[in-house]
């Protein structure tokens, strides 16, 4: 079958036609190809089958391609339609173009042409079909399976988005690319994702970033017995591993250029040769790629293939960083709270009042990921009912002493032409860390890097006018 789910209909009263057709396609891999010798069955087949393409010849003696064109465009536009015609006829092609078809071949067709353009329309089907699903989305609320998000603990608006997006372009074969920092969970969506898409075969994820390129192909697309000195077996690759269902590769920016072309070829014709084999191999596991860079950068700059990451960007998740989705929080210490306890076979210990307002405070440039580590480690330390703070303190002000990049130019703190004086600026700073600490001024003594102590005497100065 395609890997759009969808049929690729033939329409020709010639059957040695046909069946020309048919073999190129399903010598390209499209196999879920329904043949019409009778024109008249059209639109019987439409209203039995999902169909993705239409191949249409122009010329046939019971009813005209024109008139099934017309009738088509006016009742079924989201199929394109190809219209097949003779030498001595590309004016008519030209005007079916005009009238709505998606493009023509002259007879007989070329393989590689009609492979190409059958291909190339079923993409189309497929983005039509999920823009008309992702504006139905728009206009309702709430998830059709929520379960399939049961791995991932948000309840912020921001993640909800994500996961609506993510629900609705699940069904679809074609790729997709996901982008966020380390931490951020890429691989619980890519699962999420395979799980709605309902594919039969299995979730099988690699990390593919930093290995050269026979490791490449080698865990990808495994290879032959004698292919290398030590392969005394045969190995099946990853992608076989995947038949029909999903494969993840992780880290897909830090890929070689060679192994890009690989992975190009793989998705544009889904085939792929194990080493040491000079046959081509087919494959329908549906791709979806993850990385905390930003390709668009890396294609701009020549380091990853432009034509790649054209091919990856049909479908992106992006997934906000912990900072933009603090709302989060107070979910994510439960649940790490309970997981560590239990872990560790220990009674969980109850989250203070103000760990939240000292957790907002901080960027976590590790994510959600290093909430974790830090919540484990302060769980491993807890000896009492109530978790103590400690741990988390020292972990926030040990990480905020870790230098950070700074931007190339421009002040931190925009000033007027009147410079503060010092005492008013360390004022200036005091209400700051106050705000951010809604009042507490432990937390706020805490981002100012003093103790509580120093911190209450000069409040008590400044209010004193000392």
């Amino acid at each position: 079958m395609s890997k759009t789910g969808l049929s690729v209909l033939l329409v020709d009263d010639e059957p040695r036609i046909l069946a020309v057709e048919e073999s190129c396609l399903r010598t390209g891999g499209i196999t879920d190809v329904v043949k019409c010798s009778e024109p008249h069955r059209v639109d019987s087949i439409l209203a039995e089958r999902a169909i993705g393409v239409m191949v249409l010849d122009l010329w046939m003696p019971e009813i005209g391609g024109k008139e099934i064109l017309a009738r088509i465009v006016e009742t079924h536009p989201e199929i394109p339609v190809i219209v097949m015609t003779g030498d001595n006829a590309i004016e008519s092609a030209v005007e079916c173009m005009r009238a709505g078809a998606f493009d023509y071949l002259v007879k007989p067709p070329d393989p590689s042409r009609l492979l190409t353009v059958v291909r190339r329309a079923l993409e189309l089907r497929e983005l039509r079909r999920d823009y008309a699903m992702l504006s139905e989305r728009v206009q309702t609320e709430g998830l059709r399976h929520p379960e399939a998000f049961s791995d991932i603990v948000a309840r912020s608006p921001i993640m909800w988005k994500v996961f609506q997006y993510v629900e609705t372009v699940a069904p679809s074969g074609r790729p997709v690319l996901i982008m966020g920092e380390t931490g951020t969970g890429k691989e619980l969506i890519a699962r999420a994702l395979h799980t709605l898409s309902g594919r039969p075969g299995k979730f099988v994820a690699v990390n593919v970033g930093g290995v050269d390129d026979t490791v490449f192909s080698d865990t990808l697309f495994g290879h032959l017995r004698g292919a290398f000195t030590g392969a005394e077996t045969h190995r099946a690759g990853l992608i076989e591993q995947a038949a029909d269902g999903t494969l993840f590769l992780d880290e897909i920016g830090d890929l070689t250029e060679s192994s890009q072309v690989k992975l190009l070829r793989l998705l544009e014709s889904g085939e792929y040769y194990p080493l040491g084999s000079d046959m081509p191999r087919r494959s329908q596991a549906r791709i979806v790629v993850a990385t905390h860079r930003e390709l668009g950068a890396l294609q701009e700059t020549g380091q990853f293939r432009r034509d790649l990451y054209f091919r990856l960007r049909t479908h992106q998740v992006r997934i906000p960083p912990l900072r933009e989705r603090k709302q989060d929080l107070g979910v994510l210490v439960e649940h790490f709270l309970e997981k560590a306890s239990v872990a560790m076979e220990k009674k969980k210990p109850s989250a203070p009042p103000e760990i939240l307002t000292l957790l907002e405070t901080y960027s976590f440039p590790g994510n959600v990921r290093e909430l974790e580590s830090l919540l484990f480690n302060a769980v491993s330390m807890h000896t009492s009912k109530k978790l103590s703070l400690e741990p988390v303190r020292e972990h926030l002000q040990g990480e905020s002493r870790v230098p950070r990049a700074m931007p190339e130019a421009g002040p931190l703190v925009s000033f007027s032409e009147t410079l503060p004086t010092l005492d008013e600026a360390c004022d200036l700073l005091i209400d700051e860390a106050l705000r951010r600490a809604k009042g507490n001024q432990t937390i706020a003594a805490h981002l100012l890097g003093m103790s509580r102590t120093t911190l209450s005497k000069r409040m008590r100065r400044t209010e004193g006018g000392e």
